[in-house]
């Protein structure tokens, strides 16, 4: 162990010289480019004088930096981040006029304006020079951030680390149950394999964690997930963008006001304030859970002031500069490595494609450089701190796959570096100060295929619009499906057929509003309070509903019948009254158009169906699953430009995973697979409530007139729901 220490000291000290002498020829050369910069005395130096006082002056200016710098960051904490970035440089400028004048004999100096460029280039170059000795070191890197983490424990008062364990919840946004399982089988994730028993070489090992996979809602997206993961309710979500006729807005779940307005209602609803209450972290996520520990949270984010927490994430990693290079450089790496793909799909004329172009080379690389660093660091922290529970996602294959497709190289490059930070977490729980289970778990899946514009030449918009009789673009005019709305239009109107005839554009307000959130769209008419009935827009619309429902690029429709419901309507006049079918029918049992989206779609959009925000017209793509056999589950049609999708039912994008160690209990009994995300929630609390420290009992709030959290067992309360769920797992597995 000495000889391991004496090892790394050396290593240490031979890199601090590297940079030293880097950032001392640094300085030689911009003494020799500047004119309002010298380092020698007015009557002149030799060259080894001036090659000393070089040293100094890049040896003082260092130690300054290494010493200043974390305290002008914690300082600067609510500076918003443009203009921070513009007082480092100045700031920067001031620390080397100080180094300066330190130099004997007065032989340092340098013009203001002179300064600020001399530092920012000698900063630049000794971080970069001192990250690339080591950015491939991960030992070295994780050694930073026991560090950057260290510094904050210490702040803390110090007490013994409870010998309870805590857990991590790890969220692979987007990851398939099937894309994860096939990732393990191609030797793509070998720390996620070695959990199951899949051993190096191929031999088997004991595993230590079980997989299984669950069902989303039908709004199969992070949103409503996340929601239902982290607070225990998802009512009234019926897709990642909704338009809601009372306040005339259109909610978007990424959207931080939006974010902290969802947030607001699950807490009303469920009763409490969420999963990570007591004493834990939420890093990453689009809600807190209730946590007080928040890095990169969006409900949170809008918020002024010291109350914002979220971005202090950012700042803590940063302020150690090491970290803020390699990232950095990790981020030029990949959107070169963005624009590599991306040009090389274009040679190949790989098909399905989309645009990826404009500013998606910086979005891919925060996403899956930024946000992964950032949280991975935070959720270090937290271990090290000895923190309960922490939740936190990453979010890096959702937004790849989106782009490259969910099965793509470029997609399973990205599996394979979350396996590298799964594998670091866990190393780092070796060193917690108490023990850690890790929980992988996804939110959704991805369903793979082109978009519904690629295919047809126009967009769900522009179909609905032309079943209405709007005016819409030439291109959409020209298609085979637009040509045929209008005509159905024509002939429901008693129009004559005739190409070019005016059109007639409505009043304001009138047009419907019609939004996407993957295979999944959303059509309401704003101008009639509450939502429109199937005979209402017939009335108004005659041909829209035939025009959408037998268009071969959706699936089915649901709409609201005055006489008979719920209806799910499809082609060739399919009509499936709601209210008539049970909700977990028989495969055989189930009519066109739901079987191809299983027995699970009936309660799924059953349960949509009464949401108080739900469109006039809920419109779901179809749905092609491959022949019996055959690899893959199917492709969808996105209405987004994502050839990699989710927010529907179809195919993989809804069924996602849970991956738990065997200290804790099956996720359901009998090896059902949960279904639903607040499901879920009620799995992770009775993981928490199995450490031997209790139950997580989260802050009661004011409970809402109509009794608290969605109940699936009408007339039961939730809290004796969770509990009879729990007795039933306990039953099956004691």
């Amino acid at each position: 162990m000495g000889e391991g220490r004496w090892a790394r000291a050396g290593r240490s000290a031979w890199r601090i010289g590297a940079v030293w002498a880097i950032s001392t020829v640094t300085m030689l050369v911009l003494a020799g480019l500047l004119p309002d910069f010298r380092l020698q005395s007015a009557a002149g130096d030799s060259a080894t004088r001036i090659g000393v006082t070089a040293a100094i002056g890049a040896g003082v200016f260092g130690l300054l930096t290494a010493l200043v710098w974390p305290l002008i960051v914690r300082a600067l904490l609510l500076v918003p981040a443009l203009v921070l970035g513009l007082l480092v440089f100045f700031l920067n400028g001031s620390l080397l006029l100080v180094a300066l004048s330190l130099i004997p004999d007065g032989r340092g100096e340098a013009d203001p304006e002179t300064a600020v460029v001399v530092a920012a280039v000698m900063s630049a170059v000794a971080s970069a020079a001192s990250t690339a000795l080591a950015v491939r070191d991960d030992t070295a890197y994780r050694r930073r951030l026991y560090r950057l983490a260290d510094r904050r424990r210490r702040r803390a008062v110090a007490v013994a680390g409870p010998r309870t364990p805590g857990t991590v919840f790890l969220q692979l946004d987007g990851v398939g149950h099937d894309v994860l399982r096939d990732a393990v089988d191609e030797g793509l994730m070998p720390t996620v394999a070695s959990w199951l028993g899949h051993g190096p070489d191929g031999h088997a090992t004991p595993p230590t964690h079980r997989l299984t996979p669950w069902r989303t809602d039908w709004s199969s997206q992070t949103g409503a997930s996340q929601l239902g993961i982290l607070h225990g309710s998802n009512h009234d979500v019926p897709a990642f963008r909704w338009y809601e006729k009372d306040t005339g807005e259109v909610v978007v779940c990424n959207r931080p006001s939006s974010a902290a307005e969802l947030q607001r209602r699950a807490v009303a609803r469920a009763g409490d304030a969420g999963l990570l209450t007591v004493d834990g972290a939420s890093r990453g996520n689009l809600f807190s859970g209730g946590a007080d520990q928040l890095a990169l949270v969006l409900s949170v984010s809008a918020r002024r002031g010291r109350a914002n927490r979220s971005r202090a994430g950012y700042f803590a990693y940063f302020s150690d500069p090491a970290n803020a290079v390699r990232t950095a450089m990790s981020f030029v790496a990949e959107v070169v490595r963005e624009l590599g793909q991306s040009t090389r799909a274009r040679l190949r004329r790989t098909r399905p494609r989309v645009g990826r172009g404009g500013l998606y080379p910086f979005v891919r690389a925060f996403a899956t450089v930024v946000e992964r660093d950032v949280v991975v660091a935070a959720v270090i922290g937290d271990m090290l701190a000895g923190r309960s529970a922490i939740y936190a996602d990453l979010v890096a294959y959702d937004e790849v796959a989106h782009h490259s497709g969910p099965r793509s190289a470029d997609a399973e490059q990205v599996l394979a570096r979350l396996d590298r930070s799964i594998a670091l977490l866990a190393k780092v729980a070796e060193h917690a100060p108490r023990p850690y289970r890790i929980v992988l778990l996804s939110d959704h899946g991805q369903s793979p295929g082109e978009t519904f514009r690629s295919r047809y030449g126009l967009t769900l918009g522009d179909l609905v619009r032309a079943g209405c009789g709007l005016p819409v673009p030439r291109r959409a005019r020209r298609t085979h499906s637009g040509a045929e709305a209008r005509a159905a239009v024509r002939a429901a109107l008693r129009r004559p057929v005739e190409e070019g005839a005016e059109e007639r554009r409505p009043a304001k307000g009138r047009e419907p509003v019609v939004l996407a959130s993957g295979n999944l769209g959303l059509v309401s008419f704003p101008d009639v309070r509450g939502r429109m009935s199937r005979e209402q827009i017939d009335r108004r619309h005659p041909a829209l509903l035939p025009t959408l429902a037998n268009h071969p690029g959706i699936g089915f429709l649901l709409v609201r019948s005055e006489e008979h419901g719920p209806l799910v309507l499809g082609a060739r006049g399919a009509e499936i009254r709601l209210d008539e079918l049970p909700d977990d029918p028989e495969p055989g049992e189930l009519p066109e158009p739901l079987r191809e989206f299983g027995p699970e779609a009936v309660a799924a959009v059953r349960r949509t169906d009464g949401f108080p925000h739900v469109a006039d017209i809920m419109v779901n793509s179809s749905y092609e699953p491959y022949a019996e056999g055959a690899s893959g589950d199917g492709e969808v049609l996105a209405f987004e430009e994502q050839i990699g999708s989710h927010g529907g039912l179809g195919g993989a994008q809804g069924r996602p995973f849970l991956l738990s160690p065997y200290t804790l209990s099956p996720p359901a009994a009998d090896g059902a697979e949960p279904v639903g995300a607040e499901q879920v929630h009620r799995v992770l609390r009775r993981w928490l409530r199995e450490a031997a420290d209790g139950p997580q009992i989260p802050l009661s709030v004011e409970r809402p007139p109509h009794g608290g959290a969605e109940n699936p067992r009408p007339g039961e309360p939730a809290e004796e729901q969770f509990a009879a769920d729990d007795r039933a797992v306990e039953d099956k597995t004691h």
